[in-house]
């Protein structure tokens, strides 16, 4: 009698255990990891990069000098780049959102621009900003402000028409009813964008160093795949993956913390 209902008392735990969604998560990488160690041994050369190879290499790779200095100019260069394009992209999509004249004519081009792969435009931003670091800054503001500006655009149109009613029956003055109607508004559409725009000016700085060959993780890729060392070149795609999610980690926190009237799913 008591052994059934132990039984019967650990049966829903473990049902809800086994369907907890950290569980499901933490088995599913599992599985994925061992199907790649695997189909690495038996399909691929020795030197490709898998889990038990990366595993042994990545401490020693995190504490190379080399590898900090190229990480640190990748990720600067993508945090000042997402800076820039978030303070004029805000600005120009506001704008744009609100003066109809504004929005009608640079719309096209805006979303043009938006649409134009990185790497097609790599050529004329050496060609304007030379072979140096200038020029992978002005990939990173190029990839992140067209995702900004389109964003901050649409939200600044989905601002509530009567709440903007509300305002200037009451002679609120504009830079008010900007920061106290149209950003909270905007938000959620602001918040996409700089989520969208943090992606692709991580991808604009590797892509940039690919091409110009400059010091920071995508040349780091680069040299270190074409020397067959991939299990060292993998440890940098790591670091730009935990990059993102530890972006998007912070980006949850200060919204929840600071901008209290939206709330992210």
């Amino acid at each position: 009698m008591s052994g059934s209902a132990v039984l019967d008392a650990d049966g829903p735990r473990g049902y809800a255990l086994l369907n907890h969604p950290l569980f499901l998560k933490a088995t599913a990488g599992l599985v994925l990891l061992c199907l790649w160690e695997g189909v690495v041994r038996w399909l691929a050369p020795p030197y490709v990069a898998r889990p038990s190879g990366i595993a042994q290499v990545i401490l020693g790779v995190l504490g190379n000098a080399e590898f900090l200095s190229a990480a640190g100019a990748t990720l600067s260069a993508v945090a000042l780049g997402l800076f820039i394009s978030l303070i004029t992209g805000t600005l120009i999509g506001f704008l744009m959102g609100r003066i109809m004249l504004l929005e009608q004519g640079l719309r096209y081009y805006v979303n043009s621009l938006f649409a134009t792969p990185m790497v097609a435009i790599m050529p004329l931003l050496t060609l304007w900003f030379g072979y140096n670091t200038d020029a992978r800054l002005a990939a990173v503001v190029f990839a992140g402000f067209f995702s900004v500006t389109v964003n901050a655009c649409e939200g600044a149109r989905s601002a509530p028409l009567e709440c903007l009613e509300v305002a200037h029956s009451f002679r609120a003055r504009p830079w008010s009813t900007l920061f106290d109607v149209i950003f909270p508004s905007s938000l959620p559409y602001l918040i996409a964008g700089v989520r969208l725009a943090a992606g692709r000016a991580r991808v604009a700085a590797v892509v940039a160093e690919f091409f110009i060959s400059i010091p920071g993780l995508g040349y780091y890729i680069l040299y270190n795949s074409r020397t067959f060392h991939h299990n060292e070149a993998f440890v940098a795609v790591i670091v730009l993956v935990a990059a993102g999610v530890g972006f998007e980690a912070f980006t949850r926190w200060l919204t929840r913390r600071y901008f209290p009237w939206h709330r992210p799913r």
